[in-house]
């Protein structure tokens, strides 16, 4: 789906919850949609790329297909998926397809994290089909923080309260180094 059409799917989720059984049928992951919901709005209104991210849009001449998995419940997805987006949307040979985690053709199956479904995951591939990048489902310094987390035994709400804090305090400057390192290899 477009990145709009992903707006429009996690929209009708909070007002139509009866609709979508995931949802109402796990109260936490309507919580953590309308949490997430107000994050990715945020983002969208706050986050502006790096001008050596611009630029590094900018270069790309070539078409590219950028496929996004993530879910409307993903807390690392409230951040990153709209800060991806404000970073392509001028390009127009980036084409950004958003795909759900938990929808056919479970494509997630393919782009494991330590063997689990973790997201959001980026796949980057040239026009013919071949993956150039894969990142996700967070930046790098923050994996190594959520991996250290769970081997000294934390909680998964002090987890989460600590990755959410790190996000508003790196305010996309991790993934967009990431990116243009990846983008440039």
């Amino acid at each position: 789906m477009t990145f709009d059409e992903y707006l429009s799917y996690f929209e009708d989720i909070l007002n139509n919850t009866e609709k979508h059984e995931a949802y109402s049928t796990n109260t936490d992951y309507l919580s953590y949609t309308k949490l997430n919901w107000s994050r990715m709005n945020r983002w969208l209104k706050k986050f502006e790329p790096s001008q050596e991210m611009k630029v590094c849009i900018e270069n790309i001449k070539d078409p590219q297909h950028w496929i996004l998995i993530t879910e409307p419940w993903c807390g690392d997805a409230a951040h990153s998926v709209a800060q991806i987006y404000q970073i392509v949307k001028d390009n127009s040979f980036i084409d950004l397809d958003i795909q759900l985690r938990d929808t056919e053709p479970f494509l997630i199956d393919d782009y494991l994290t330590n063997g689990g479904k973790s997201i959001p995951k980026l796949i980057i591939r040239n026009d013919v089909g071949h993956d150039k990048v894969v990142w996700g489902p967070r930046p790098a310094a923050l994996q190594e923080i959520f991996e250290q987390q769970k081997a000294d035994g934390a909680s998964m709400e002090e987890i989460k309260e600590l990755i959410q804090r790190w996000y508003n305090e790196d305010k996309g400057h991790e993934i967009q180094k990431e990116l243009i390192k990846l983008l440039s290899e």
